[in-house]
This record gives C-alpha cells, structure tokens and sequence, in this order.
C-alpha cells in the first residue's frame, strides 16, 4: 500500500459558524455535529476566531481510492503508529482515509511504516 505525504501545517479547531471558515481554500475538512463544528485546515488559513485550537499536525494520505469493501487499512496503519506511542487523528473522505500526526512525529511515523511494508511517496 502506498502513502503520499503532504507536507503542509496543519490545524485542528473548533469554531462557532461555518462563516468563520475561508470555504475557498484549497484544503479543508468540516465535521458537524449536534455537539460541535470541527474544523481541520492549513494552518494559514485557520480562522482568527476559533473556540479551540490545536496547531502542529502534518499529515499523509492512502493512494488511491479506497472501495468500501476493504476491511482493516485505517485499523492496521494506526495499530503500527499506536505500537510505536505515535497518536492520529484521522479523516475520512469518500475516495480515501488522511492521517493526521502532530509534525515532531511525522518522520518518525513515516519511517515505521516504511519498515512495515508500506510505500512512502
């Protein structure tokens, strides 16, 4: 299995409304609940405005689309990172899963998984 990583800061947040969000950037996640409106962006485009915030997250991806079908791959690529005391935060799209490591673990996470089979792009 193929990882691309993406070098790019990241920030985790909370915000109050969707207008507190630049929807024209070219990355973004929204999560909404009935509890909260959670935010995963780059960090340049983060809102002035935030109710938490988290900053120093990087992240990489799974090539390729991802069918449905598939059992296990977010499962066994955060079981190595747990192995080694390395956290996630993961986001899930349609096509893909994104994993997010705060940036002081980001080589480090790479490199396990390269020792685990994976391929690092």
């Amino acid at each position: 299995m193929e990882l691309k990583k993406i070098p790019y800061n990241l920030t985790v947040c909370k915000v109050s409304q969707l207008s507190d969000i630049r929807l024209d950037a070219d990355f973004y996640f929204i999560g909404k609940t009935d509890e909260e409106l959670s935010l995963v962006c780059r960090t340049k485009d983060a809102p002035l405005r935030t109710l938490e915030r988290d900053d120093g997250w990087k992240r990489f991806r799974i090539q390729g689309i991802l069918d449905f079908s598939l059992i296990g791959i977010l499962s066994q690529v955060s079981g190595i990172l747990a192995e080694h005391k390395i956290s996630i935060f993961a986001v899930s799209t349609f096509n893909t899963d994104y994993i997010l490591v705060k940036k002081e673990n980001f080589d480090r996470s790479l490199e396990v998984l390269a020792e685990a089979g994976y391929t690092v792009v």
